[in-house]
C-alpha cells in the first residue's frame, strides 16, 4: 500500500475561531503561509468582551482578510459577538458544542479550544446552527417573555385558589372562572370585609345567578385579615401581569405586520390562532431555505423519530431536547387539534389510543410541521384539511376485515369464521 501524499483540502482559506466567555474572550486566526501554500500560520489573541475590545477584534480581523468567524454557542455570551461582528460586515458561524467537541484524552485550555475550532471549521467538518435575521429575533424576543408573563400569571391565579383554600373558600369549585366579573367582585368584597355567604352569593351576574344556593355554601368559610391581606397583593399582582401582557400584545402585533400574510397562511391551519401562529413565526422565521425539506425542519425542532438500533433490536430513544417555546406552542396547538373533527384530531386519537398521549403529542407536532414548513416554503399553497374519514377512506378492506377479526378472536377467545350472507329473496 502506498504512502499518501495528499494535503488536506482547505475549504476555508482565512478563518476565525473565538472561545467566548462572560468577561472575555480567546481568538485564533489561521491564514495561508506567505510563502509556502502547503504550510499554514496561527495567531492566538484575547480580548475583552465590552464593546471597545470587540471592536478592536474587528479591526484585527479586518487587516487578516478573514472570510469566515465561527464561536460555539456558550450560554448567551455569543450574542454581543456575534451581533457586532455580523453588523461589521463578517460572515459568522454559530455551533453546537457538541458538534465541535475537542479530542478526549487531550489538554484543554481556552487557547488550544480555540485553535482546535479554527482547524474543524476550515477543513468544513461543522455545520452552523440557524441564526435568524434580527427583525426574528426582536420578535422572538418579545413573544417569549410574553409566554413567561403568561406562566407567572397563571402561578399566580394557582397561589391565589391555594389561599382560598387554605381559608375554606370553595369558589373555584362552583364557577369557571375565578377571575370573571363575579369572581372578581365577590374576591374584592372580601377583600373589603365583607364576610356574609348570603351577600357575597347575591354579586353573581347573568347565568351564574343559578347557582347561587352552592355559592352560599362555597363562600361559607373562615376568610381573615391574613387572608385578604395575601390574597389582595396577588390580585395586585395578576392585574399588573394582565396590563403589561396587553402592552407585549399591541407590540407584537406593530412587530409582526411585515409577516402578515404568514401568520393568515398559518391561521388557516385547524388548531393555529392567532397568537400561535404569531410564536411559530417568531421561533421559526418565514424564510424556510434555511431547511432544504420538511423533515430538516422537524429535525431541527426534535420532532422526528430517532433510530436506535444494535443487533437487530430497536432501543427506546427519545427525539431529543429542541427548542421549548416552539415545543410549548405546538404542544397547545395539538391539545385544541385534538377536540376537533378534522385530518389531524383524528390522527391524534388514533395515535393516542395506540401509542400514548405523549408520543401523539410529538406525531401530530410532526404533521403541524410538516405542513407549516409547506405553507411558508411556496407562497401559492393553501392549506385543506382532508377530513375525519381520510384514513378509513385508504385502509384496504381485507386488512380491515383480519384485524377486526383478530380483535373478535381476542375478546371472546373463540375462532371466528365468516360467513356469506344469504341471499334475501326479492320482493313480489
Amino acid at each position: 500500500m502506498e504512502e499518501s501524499t495528499e494535503e488536506p483540502v482547505q475549504l476555508v482559506a482565512r478563518v476565525c475561531a473565538i472561545d467566548i466567555g462572560k468577561a472575555g474572550l480567546v481568538a485564533c486566526v489561521r491564514v495561508p503561509h506567505a510563502s509556502r501554500p502547503d504550510r499554514r500560520v496561527q495567531e492566538v489573541r484575547e480580548y475583552a468582551t465590552v464593546t471597545p475590545a470587540l471592536l478592536e477584534l474587528a479591526d484585527w480581523l479586518r487587516v487578516e482578510r478573514i472570510e469566515l468567524v465561527a464561536m460555539e454557542a456558550t450560554s448567551d455570551y455569543w450574542k454581543p459577538v456575534f451581533y457586532l461582528l455580523e453588523a461589521e460586515g463578517f460572515e459568522c458561524w454559530l455551533l453546537n458544542a457538541k458538534h465541535v467537541k475537542n479530542v478526549p484524552g487531550r489538554p484543554k485550555t481556552d487557547r488550544l479550544d480555540a485553535v482546535w475550532l479554527a482547524k474543524v471549521v476550515e477543513r468544513g467538518m461543522c455545520r452552523p446552527s440557524l441564526v435568524h435575521p434580527k427583525p426574528i429575533r426582536q420578535l422572538r424576543d418579545v413573544t417569549r417573555y410574553r409566554r413567561s408573563l403568561v406562566r407567572e400569571q397563571t402561578r399566580e391565579k394557582q397561589r391565589l385558589e391555594k389561599t382560598l383554600e387554605d381559608a375554606q373558600i370553595k369558589l373555584d369549585s362552583v364557577i369557571s372562572d375565578l377571575h370573571g366579573v363575579s369572581g372578581r367582585q365577590m374576591l374584592q368584597a372580601m377583600i373589603d370585609g365583607q364576610r356574609d355567604p348570603k351577600v357575597l352569593a347575591e354579586m353573581a351576574h347573568g347565568s351564574m345567578r343559578r347557582k347561587i344556593p352552592q355559592l352560599r355554601e362555597a363562600l361559607t368559610g373562615h376568610f381573615g385579615e391574613h387572608h385578604a391581606f395575601i390574597c389582595a397583593t396577588m390580585l395586585r399582582r395578576i392585574d399588573a401581569l394582565a396590563a403589561d401582557i396587553a402592552d407585549l400584545d399591541a407590540r407584537i402585533e406593530a412587530m409582526i405586520a411585515p409577516f402578515a400574510q404568514a401568520v393568515e397562511k398559518l391561521d388557516e391551519i385547524t388548531g393555529i390562532g392567532v397568537r400561535s401562529a404569531q410564536e411559530i413565526i417568531a421561533e421559526l422565521g418565514v424564510d424556510m431555505n434555511a431547511f432544504p425539506t420538511a423533515a430538516h425542519l422537524v429535525s431541527w425542532a426534535k420532532f422526528s423519530p430517532i433510530d436506535a438500533q444494535s443487533a437487530g433490536r430497536k432501543k427506546g430513544n427519545s427525539t431529543g431536547k429542541g427548542n421549548p417555546w416552539l415545543a410549548g406552542a405546538l404542544g397547545e396547538v395539538v391539545a385544541g387539534l385534538a377536540r376537533t373533527n378534522t385530518f389531524l384530531g383524528e390522527r391524534y386519537r388514533r395515535l393516542a389510543r395506540r401509542r400514548g398521549k405523549k408520543r401523539a403529542i410529538v406525531a401530530v407536532g410532526n404533521s403541524v410541521l410538516t405542513i407549516v414548513w409547506h405553507l411558508l416554503s411556496d407562497p401559492n399553497a393553501r392549506y385543506q384539511d382532508l377530513g375525519p374519514g381520510y384514513y378509513e377512506s385508504r385502509i384496504n378492506k381485507r386488512r380491515r376485515e383480519r384485524d377486526l377479526i383478530r380483535q373478535l378472536e381476542h375478546l371472546t377467545g373463540h375462532k371466528v369464521n365468516l360467513q356469506p350472507q344469504p341471499e334475501q329473496p326479492a320482493a313480489a
